[in-house]
C-alpha cells in the first residue's frame, strides 16, 4: 500500500472506532452503522484530496495476479 492508502485506511478505522464507541455500539447491526459512517468519512476526503491534486490514491502498487487454483488430491479409490 502506498502511504497515501495507509492514511486513508487508519482515517476509516479511527473514524469507525470514536463513532461505534460514542453511540455505544453493540452488536452487529450498530457496528456495522459505525462501519459505514467510518468509512464514509475517509470516502470523502479521499475524494476531496484526489480532486484537489488530480491524482488518485488508489494504486494498483501492490496488487497480485489471482493464484491458478490448485488441484485437488483425488481421493484414493476403495476396492
Amino acid at each position: 500500500m502506498t502511504e497515501a492508502e495507509l492514511i486513508f485506511t487508519a482515517l476509516a478505522e479511527l473514524s469507525t472506532r470514536q463513532i461505534a464507541e460514542t453511540s455505544d455500539a453493540t452488536g452487529l447491526g450498530q457496528n456495522k452503522t459505525a462501519a459505514k459512517a467510518g468509512g464514509s468519512i475517509a470516502k470523502q476526503a479521499r475524494r476531496q484530496l484526489e480532486n484537489q491534486t488530480g491524482k488518485s490514491v488508489v494504486s494498483g502498487e501492490n496488487y497480485l495476479p489471482p493464484v491458478a487454483t490448485k488441484k485437488s488430491l483425488q481421493k484414493p479409490i476403495k476396492k
